[in-house]
Protein backbone atom coordinates (compact mmCIF):
# COMPACT_ATOMS: atom_id res chain seq x y z
CA UNK A 1 0.00 0.00 0.00
CA UNK A 2 1.54 3.36 -1.29
CA UNK A 3 0.99 6.71 1.33
CA UNK A 4 -1.89 7.98 -0.61
CA UNK A 5 -3.54 4.49 -0.35
CA UNK A 6 -2.81 4.35 3.61
CA UNK A 7 -4.04 8.24 4.29
CA UNK A 8 -7.49 7.39 2.13
CA UNK A 9 -7.67 4.27 4.56
CA UNK A 10 -7.11 6.04 7.17
CA UNK A 11 -9.26 8.56 6.80
CA UNK A 12 -12.03 6.06 6.09
CA UNK A 13 -11.70 4.28 9.72
CA UNK A 14 -12.05 7.80 11.31
CA UNK A 15 -15.28 8.56 9.10
CA UNK A 16 -16.79 4.98 9.76
CA UNK A 17 -16.02 5.44 13.60
CA UNK A 18 -17.98 9.33 13.18
CA UNK A 19 -20.53 7.62 11.69
CA UNK A 20 -21.08 4.79 14.12
CA UNK A 21 -20.58 6.86 16.77
CA UNK A 22 -23.79 8.92 15.67
CA UNK A 23 -25.52 6.03 15.98
CA UNK A 24 -25.29 4.40 12.09
CA UNK A 25 -24.69 1.10 11.43
CA UNK A 26 -21.44 0.11 9.04
CA UNK A 27 -23.00 -2.32 5.99
CA UNK A 28 -20.09 -2.07 3.82
CA UNK A 29 -16.42 -0.49 3.22
CA UNK A 30 -15.16 -0.08 -0.19
CA UNK A 31 -17.80 -1.94 -2.14
CA UNK A 32 -16.52 -2.21 -5.54
CA UNK A 33 -18.80 -2.17 -8.69
CA UNK A 34 -17.06 -3.80 -11.34
CA UNK A 35 -15.83 -0.84 -13.38
CA UNK A 36 -18.64 2.16 -11.96
CA UNK A 37 -16.38 2.61 -9.30
CA UNK A 38 -16.60 2.07 -5.33
CA UNK A 39 -18.54 3.07 -2.37
CA UNK A 40 -16.34 4.08 0.42
CA UNK A 41 -18.85 3.38 3.08
CA UNK A 42 -22.50 2.26 3.20
CA UNK A 43 -24.15 2.69 6.15
CA UNK A 44 -27.71 2.80 7.70
CA UNK A 45 -29.26 5.26 9.69
CA UNK A 46 -32.47 3.92 10.88
CA UNK A 47 -34.51 3.04 8.20
CA UNK A 48 -32.40 5.20 5.36
CA UNK A 49 -29.37 3.95 3.44
CA UNK A 50 -26.75 6.27 3.71
CA UNK A 51 -23.77 5.86 0.69
CA UNK A 52 -20.84 8.22 1.95
CA UNK A 53 -18.29 9.22 0.23
CA UNK A 54 -14.66 9.73 2.24
CA UNK A 55 -12.35 12.66 1.11
CA UNK A 56 -9.06 13.13 2.70
CA UNK A 57 -6.57 15.58 2.63
CA UNK A 58 -3.43 16.35 4.64
CA UNK A 59 -3.36 20.10 6.09
CA UNK A 60 -1.53 22.55 3.70
CA UNK A 61 -2.30 24.33 0.37
CA UNK A 62 -4.83 21.48 -0.87
CA UNK A 63 -8.21 22.31 -1.55
CA UNK A 64 -10.57 20.87 1.26
CA UNK A 65 -11.67 17.40 1.47
CA UNK A 66 -15.17 18.50 0.64
CA UNK A 67 -14.49 20.55 -2.97
CA UNK A 68 -13.68 17.14 -4.30
CA UNK A 69 -16.92 15.99 -4.77
CA UNK A 70 -18.11 17.94 -8.15
CA UNK A 71 -21.64 17.20 -9.67
CA UNK A 72 -19.92 14.37 -12.04
CA UNK A 73 -18.54 12.85 -8.90
CA UNK A 74 -22.04 13.46 -7.23
CA UNK A 75 -23.57 11.59 -10.48
CA UNK A 76 -21.65 8.82 -10.23
CA UNK A 77 -22.53 8.20 -6.31
CA UNK A 78 -26.13 8.07 -7.09
CA UNK A 79 -25.21 5.59 -9.79
CA UNK A 80 -23.22 2.98 -7.71
CA UNK A 81 -26.12 3.50 -4.92
CA UNK A 82 -28.35 2.70 -7.14
CA UNK A 83 -25.92 -0.58 -8.29
CA UNK A 84 -25.74 -1.54 -4.51
CA UNK A 85 -29.44 -1.17 -3.78
CA UNK A 86 -29.83 -3.97 -6.89
CA UNK A 87 -26.91 -6.14 -5.79
CA UNK A 88 -28.95 -6.01 -2.55
CA UNK A 89 -32.66 -6.75 -2.62
CA UNK A 90 -34.06 -3.48 -3.10
CA UNK A 91 -34.34 0.23 -1.52
CA UNK A 92 -35.01 -0.01 2.14
CA UNK A 93 -38.35 1.67 3.53
CA UNK A 94 -36.30 5.56 4.29
CA UNK A 95 -34.78 5.45 1.41
CA UNK A 96 -31.56 6.28 0.33
CA UNK A 97 -29.18 9.54 0.76
CA UNK A 98 -25.75 10.34 -0.05
CA UNK A 99 -23.34 12.04 2.57
CA UNK A 100 -19.95 13.52 2.41
CA UNK A 101 -17.23 12.99 4.62
CA UNK A 102 -14.08 15.56 4.71
CA UNK A 103 -11.08 14.66 6.56
CA UNK A 104 -8.69 17.21 7.05
CA UNK A 105 -5.31 16.32 8.62
CA UNK A 106 -3.54 19.31 10.26
CA UNK A 107 0.42 19.33 10.00
CA UNK A 108 -0.04 19.19 13.96
CA UNK A 109 -3.08 18.64 15.91
CA UNK A 110 -6.32 16.35 15.59
CA UNK A 111 -7.68 15.54 12.55
CA UNK A 112 -10.79 17.83 11.96
CA UNK A 113 -14.05 15.25 10.45
CA UNK A 114 -16.62 16.88 9.16
CA UNK A 115 -19.63 15.12 7.90
CA UNK A 116 -22.46 16.83 5.30
CA UNK A 117 -25.83 14.90 5.18
CA UNK A 118 -27.73 14.74 1.62
CA UNK A 119 -25.02 16.32 -0.35
CA UNK A 120 -26.33 14.52 -3.61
Amino acid sequence: MNAREALGKYGESLAARRLAAAGMTILERNWRCGRSGEIDIVARDGETLVVCEVKTRRGGDYEHPMAAVTPGKAARLRELAEHWIQAHGGAPPGGVRIDLIGVLLPHRGAPSVEHARGVA
